[in-house]
């Protein structure tokens, strides 16, 4: 269950968007500070960051900055033309100067203990890997950050990724050198090194494929920038009718239609209730679940952990039972 510090709402700063820079094709990074300057929430790699944009859009992004600068937070942001939106509003607005409210920090990709580690990135994926990379570097624990791109302007923070890991980084623009060789890189990896993964959902399948197949197999940690997709197996023919929410905290009880996710109710209601993704792989709108059985249909919480779980993400999932509690 998710404490008030993990929820992306528990940090709420004005931030003012201090310098804007192009570092690849489409990515466009953001450098954020306090007004009047001063220190920043520490924060750990694979943390992310939640933008309120001035159109009212809410986005999280990966912070990719260096953690010992703690005067300012960086994100960079691919403009998506076919998104839902965000990217491009940040990329087509004078944000230089301006404030905007941003939540967080909150990490669900922390690295994890291990002797080494295997960082596989598809473009823009490459930013929450980056301060991984880093912090690696600081520990003295090898590393090897493999990152793919469709050409090499797209190969986002390339010239210091080579300054930081030399030999240990593999640049592979698609136009120049195809597809990285995932099942070459993990067959060449130690079995009790950690994976880990971000990028289009075509290369995390790929990823967790070859790692479900491995001997040992592995369970590789992965960050999503886009839903899954296709509904997984298990979820085909789940029921999706009407069904009862009662707000614990609040004592409201609410129906929640066939037709409309479990946060579009909770909304009408209580309109500041974090979300972002809608999509359900962010994991910003993680609520716990005091009663009830949810249907899980996101990508953040594993399925053989969803028997268990005691959260659920309120923008895609649903209720397998009549009424669902949620702490709210």
């Amino acid at each position: 269950m998710s404490s008030d510090l993990d929820s992306p709402r528990a940090n709420t700063e004005r931030l003012l968007v201090r310098q804007a820079r192009w570092i690849a094709h489409d990515v466009l990074e953001l450098r954020l500070t306090r007004p009047t300057c001063g220190v920043l929430p520490p924060w750990e790699p694979g943390a992310h960051v939640e933008l309120t944009l001035p159109s009212g859009l809410r986005r999280a992004y990966s912070l990719c900055g260096d953690v010992a600068d703690r005067e300012v937070w960086t994100i960079a942001v691919h403009r998506a033309p076919k998104g839902r939106g965000g990217s491009r509003e940040i990329h087509e607005t004078a944000l230089v100067g301006r404030e905007l409210e941003v939540h967080g920090p909150v990490n669900r990709f922390p690295l994890v203990p291990a002797p080494g580690y295997l960082l596989l990135a598809g473009g823009i994926g490459v930013t929450p890997l980056l301060p991984m990379a880093r912090e690696l570097t600081a520990r003295g624990l090898p590393w090897r950050l493999v990152l793919g791109a469709r050409d090499r302007s797209r190969l986002v923070y390339a010239e210091e990724l080579v300054r930081l890991g030399g030999d240990r980084v593999l640049l592979l623009p698609q136009d120049e050198g195809g597809l990285p060789d995932l099942a070459a890189e993990l067959a060449a990896t130690p079995p009790a090194h950690a994976v880990y993964a971000c990028g289009p959902q075509p290369m995390l399948d790929a990823v967790t494929a070859l790692c479900r197949t491995a001997d040992p197999a592995r369970s590789p940690n992965l960050e999503r920038f886009t839903s899954a997709g296709d509904a997984e197996p298990d979820q085909l023919g789940a029921p999706s009718g009407e069904f009862e929410v009662v707000l614990t905290r609040s004592g409201l009880r609410l129906t929640v239609p066939a037709d409309r996710s479990v946060l579009d109710v909770v909304r009408e209601k209580f309109p500041d209730v974090p979300y972002s993704c809608e999509e359900g792989y962010c994991g910003t709108c993680e609520t716990p679940v005091t009663a009830g059985l949810p249907d899980h249909r996101d990508t953040v919480i594993e399925p053989s952990e969803r028997p268990t779980a005691t959260t659920m993400m309120i923008c895609v999932s649903r209720c397998l039972s009549p009424v669902l509690e949620l702490d709210l």
